[in-house]
């Protein structure tokens, strides 16, 4: 039996100044098709609420393969059209995995040990 180990994925969308509202409406037509993608665990759409033009996306997903499906089906073409329709001033999209407590301090014992050696 193969383990589960869940995956995200986080995209920091800033809209062009004037374009908040359209990028935000234009965003939220993602929330139902993802909740209802394969593998999807949760997904969400926020505002910040200190910089009406940064809106975050995010997805939790079962695992890897559910994740890049997701990636792969037609609703991700929403990020090329925002971009190419001049709605968006940037994007940053950045991807995870869950990792032990080990996994996680293994970079950093190895980063003090060079630095000690």
């Amino acid at each position: 039996m193969t383990t589960q180990i869940p995956v995200s994925h986080m995209a920091f969308v800033r809209a062009r100044g004037g374009c908040s509202k359209q990028l935000g409406a234009r965003l939220s037509t993602l929330i139902a098709p993802s909740r209802q993608a394969p593998g999807c665990l949760h997904f969400a759409l926020q505002q910040s609420q200190c910089d009406a033009d940064l809106w975050l996306v995010s997805g939790l997903w079962v695992n890897q393969p559910s994740m890049d499906a997701y990636f792969n089906s037609p609703a991700m073409a929403i990020f090329a059209e925002l971009v190419q329709d001049l709605v968006v001033s940037s994007l940053d999209f950045h991807t995870f995995r869950e990792v032990s407590a080990a996994q996680a301090t293994e970079g950093c014992r190895a980063q003090v040990h060079k630095l000690a050696g």
